[in-house]
């Protein structure tokens, strides 16, 4: 049900000490919208038990979807809070044609239910799970709201990425958004400019927002506090599935936990239809955690749930096919448990983009 890669360097490290949750210092989460359902059980499992007792820091770094799943998991009920943002966005329902407007306030809504009470403050205070959100500040065209506007632009980022990821920094900025106990930092070979900024009560609610606001689909945000003036969009596109690799200056440097609904992550937003990789060495740290095409094929109609559901299902049948879905996941949590009780190392495979 569940396939396990390891970079090279993991590889041999797991290999060396075993599967423990020890070994890790990072763990990402990928933008990809409702695609994370398929890793709702391992959610659970690995922040309700895994690291359930853990004394050391882990930073989770997140774009999009990955943002809101770090936000959730770097509470202090982390099982509590993402079931809340399951259950919230599977849920969601939008009229025929919704617009940019209302799908922001559906939005900020989540934001409201996933952070309860005192989410906030405990996301910003975690001593231990630290939370990153990254955004993309947008320069040129696509930090316009008018959609012609826009679109150009977009069409012009594909261009450029096409013939030169590197080209993307000129139009896009990484701001990563942390607690201030935070020492992470980002090495992109493509240069794109890095930017940290500490959690504040001030900024934390725009920060997740903007890390989750699509081009064309939602509205961009405006003047995070804290921040450069200007307008910050979907982290996923210049991040979607991460090609940097981590350094952390707060403690021993550890592998990369990442469950990943794909065994080829993409690099950024446009990279999606192009056949670019990402780099073998940015993952030679890395664990991916993936449900196998086995598990796919089993789930409704054969697939992972995506965005493009809301146009192709109505409401009801959706709603219906990624609930059942979230709760098929605990059988990827009872075979990564199954594979931790009995060490079987021979289920990792090597990643090869």
């Amino acid at each position: 049900m569940l396939d396990i890669y390891a970079g090279e360097n993991a590889l041999k490290t797991i290999q060396e000490q075993g599967f423990k949750q020890t070994l890790f210092t990072n763990f990402l989460g990928a933008s990809g919208g409702p695609k994370w359902f398929t890793l709702f059980g391992l959610d659970k499992y690995l922040f309700g038990e895994f690291f359930q007792n853990r004394t050391t820091e882990l930073n989770l770094i997140g774009s999009s979807a990955g943002a809101f799943r770090a936000a959730c998991l770097s509470q202090n009920d982390p099982v509590a809070a993402i079931s809340r943002l399951a259950n919230k966005y599977a849920n969601t329902v939008y009229s025929n044609k919704p617009t940019t407007q209302d799908i922001s306030n559906s939005a900020v809504e989540m934001l409201d239910h996933i952070f309860n009470q005192t989410g906030i403050n405990e996301i910003i205070n975690n001593p231990i799970f630290k939370a990153h959100f990254i955004v993309a500040k947008s320069q040129g065209l696509t930090s316009y709201e008018n959609k012609i506007i826009q679109g150009t632009g977009l069409i012009a980022n594909m261009i450029l990425n096409k013939i030169d990821r590197k080209l993307l920094a000129r139009q896009y900025q990484r701001f990563i958004y942390r607690p201030a106990s935070s020492q992470i930092k980002i090495h992109d070979p493509y240069h794109f400019p890095s930017h940290y900024i500490d959690f504040t009560q001030e900024n934390i609610s725009a920060a997740l927002l903007a890390s989750g606001s699509i081009p064309m689909v939602m509205s961009g945000i405006k003047n995070i506090p804290d921040s450069p003036t200007g307008t910050y969009r979907d982290g996923g596109i210049i991040d979607y599935h991460f090609d940097f690799s981590i350094e952390n200056q707060n403690t021993n440097q550890g592998l990369t936990l990442y469950p990943h609904f794909s065994p080829t992550p993409k690099a950024g937003w446009f990279d999606k239809n192009s056949s670019r990789q990402v780099l073998t060495k940015n993952y030679q740290n890395t664990v991916l955690l993936v449900p196998s095409a086995k598990f796919i094929a089993s789930l409704p109609f054969n697939k992972i749930p995506d965005r493009t559901d809301f146009q192709h299902l109505d409401a009801t049948t959706r709603i219906k096919y990624w609930l059942t879905v979230l709760n098929a996941t605990d059988q990827l949590a009872e075979s990564l448990n199954d594979f931790i009780v009995k060490q079987d190392l021979n289920r990792i495979k090597p990643f090869r983009p």
